[in-house]
């Protein structure tokens, strides 16, 4: 009997948080922030915990590979993006993080398609975390921090240049394992 793929089911818990993380931030009912900071906080558990759990169980696998950075990219991007609704957030930081996710998951399925996997590095593990204590320091800041809100504005430029840095790193990897690989007519 084959065992089910949790780690797999942990990421898609984290897709599925997503619409749920939005409502209660952009309704703002009695008790958002709370609501708000633990769904972030189930949702980074559940990053944690599937790839913990697909490298102890050795249920890594190529959907996992592709569908664990994409519930990161789902989660943080909406969770950003409503920051910059509730006005807890600059629009260009935001355009900034979002679009070095877009252009990340970009080169990794140009990568895939190669046969190619760019595993993550430190630095973008490194920006992972960066955005999800910002995220929470923006959230629960608010209502919690008073005064030492600024903690968020300051996450928020650490992540801001995290995403440039790891975005560069990314790209850099891609370009050693991929791009130099691909015939010349295929390029832009």
């Amino acid at each position: 009997m084959t065992l089910p793929n949790l780690p797999n089911g942990l990421s898609l818990v984290r897709i599925f948080l997503v619409p749920l993380l939005v409502a209660v931030l952009l309704t703002r009912t009695e008790g958002w922030q709370i609501m708000g900071g633990l769904i972030v906080a189930v949702a980074a558990l559940t990053d944690w915990l599937d790839g913990y759990l697909a490298r102890r169980r050795g249920q890594v696998t190529t959907l996992g590979i592709m569908l664990d950075p994409l519930a990161d990219k789902i989660l943080t991007s909406a969770a950003f993006i409503s920051l910059v609704q509730m006005q807890l957030a600059p629009a260009w930081m935001v355009v900034v993080i979002v679009g070095r996710e877009f252009a990340v998951m970009g080169l990794r399925s140009i990568a895939v398609a190669q046969g190619v996997t760019i595993p993550a590095s430190y630095l973008g593990k490194g920006k992972m975390f960066t955005q999800v204590v910002t995220i929470l320091l923006l959230i629960l800041g608010e209502r919690f921090l008073g005064p030492f809100m600024v903690l968020g504005k300051i996450a928020l430029g650490i992540t801001v240049a995290l995403a440039l840095i790891s975005g560069l790193d990314y790209f850099l990897r891609f370009y050693k394992k991929v791009a130099r690989e691909l015939p010349s007519g295929s390029r832009a």
